[in-house]
């Protein structure tokens, strides 16, 4: 067989890697089928305090009787995991011996439930062995997991159909995570049902999460310009960079958050949008899932590691927190103003989609009218004005910059490369929006 062409040490190859995914009104209640199906014996049911109250999880417990599934539940996931909240997660299904899992939340609860998963199925390896270097050592997943069905219960982050664990690496105050195509759920269960009893600010912060999502992967470095190519596929990571099928996911994705976000978040009782947000999530994750995202996330990591004081409203938590869409969002002005000098057109695209006229545009202004675009777009939503609002200043911005530098999993798929210097420059960008 004749050598390829050397070209260089970029990859030449992306792979597609999602969930199966269920939609439908009621669908939860076919999960103690599911369960029935799988021959499950010992499921461990994970959800989150707050939840374990309300009628999602109500849904699946009522499932699981019906189809009479032997269950535990652990319902105290953090809401913003941690590793020791991991920790706690891994231990309790050590101990629980399970042969299936059921998610029932938000990304947190999905996350958490992935990392007990893997290192239930991999008992004797060590917390950082899996984690995403340079924190952890990011080895590949050999070992073969237990089934896990996620029924997300918020339009936005997707866990249901990706491959990533995300939690706070309390020592270094920094976010990290874990990302193997192997922890990705064997099925989602998307119940638009789920996201009516969402309070506004979570629907919006979540909302953001999709928004992020569907232009971080559209905009990100292409999968045949990152380095370095895996010698074995198993060395290929889930976040590959954009490709031709995860852009179709994201643009589809932006043009439904332009549609129905707003009227998600300024009425409850709006059930289409709601359901829509709820498919723009899973369609995002698809795209994310696959290609990854960038700045935007990268730098949201210490944003939200390094809180202080900070409680969002409408979020029921006894610590500060700031929630993981937010954290994104506030930078996003600031990221796609600095990467649209890199592929200009795909940023102007995505200022149409969101609403700007670029009839008369200069392709050099994309950056700017995209910026331009999101500030009008999170104004109108009465997001607090850029970070100095939940309680960030100058004096921070070298942290900040110290915790992104970690992120290289992400980083490394923004469009334009970027300094230090740059970095800060962004933060500062970001310090006050309006």
């Amino acid at each position: 067989v004749p050598e390829r062409p050397a070209l260089g040490n970029t990859d030449y190859a992306f792979e597609m890697s999602i969930s199966n995914i269920r939609y439908g009104e009621g669908v939860t209640k076919e999960v103690g089928m599911d369960l029935q199906n799988l021959g499950a014996r010992r499921v461990c049911l994970m959800t989150d305090k707050n939840l374990s109250q309300l009628p999602p999880v109500n849904a699946v417990l009522n499932s699981l009787a019906q189809y009479g599934i032997n269950f535990q539940m652990y319902d105290n996931v953090r809401v913003e995991p941690t590793d020791q909240s991991f920790l706690d997660a891994i231990k309790f299904a050590k101990k629980g011996e399970f042969d299936a899992y059921v998610a029932v939340g938000g990304g947190s609860v999905i996350d958490t439930c992935k990392a007990a998963n893997l290192y239930a199925s991999s008992p004797t390896s060590d917390f950082l062995d899996y984690v995403n270097a340079p924190i952890g050592k990011g080895k590949p997943v050999t070992v073969p997991l237990k089934p896990l069905i996620a029924v997300p219960t918020t339009a936005g982050t997707g866990s249901e159909t990706t491959g990533v664990a995300i939690f706070d690496f309390k020592q270094l105050k920094v976010k990290t995570g874990i990302a193997s195509r192997a922890i990705k759920p064997t099925l989602g269960i998307i119940d638009p049902l789920h996201t009516l009893s969402m309070p506004e600010r979570i629907v919006a912060n979540s909302g953001f999460d999709v928004l992020c999502h569907a232009l971080e992967s559209y905009t990100a470095l292409p999968y045949n310009m990152r380095s370095p190519r895996p010698s074995n596929p198993i060395n290929r990571p889930a976040y590959q960079g954009s490709n031709p099928i995860s852009d179709v996911w994201a643009v589809h994705a932006l043009r439904i958050v332009a549609k129905y976000l707003k009227r998600a978040i300024r009425n409850p009782e709006d059930r289409e949008a709601r359901a829509n947000m709820h498919l723009a999530s899973a369609f995002a994750g698809i795209g994310f899932g696959n290609a990854g995202v960038h700045l935007c996330h990268g730098m949201s990591y210490p944003i939200s590691g390094l809180v202080k004081t900070y409680k969002p409203k409408d979020y029921n938590v006894d610590h500060s927190l700031v929630p993981h869409g937010l954290s994104v969002v506030l930078t996003s002005p600031a990221v796609f103003a600095f990467t649209a000098q890199i592929n200009p057109e795909r940023h102007l695209e995505a200022a149409e989609i969101l609403g700007a006229d670029i009839r008369t545009a200069r392709i050099k202004d994309a950056g700017f009218i995209l910026a331009d675009t999101l500030r009008k777009f999170l104004f109108d939503l009465n997001v607090d004005d850029g970070l100095a609002a939940i309680g960030y200043s100058k004096a921070d911005i070298p942290a900040l910059v110290k915790g992104t530098l970690p992120q290289e999993r992400v980083t490394k798929l923004s469009p334009r490369p970027q300094t230090e210097e740059d970095l800060s420059a962004l933060f500062e960008a970001s310090m006050k929006l309006y």
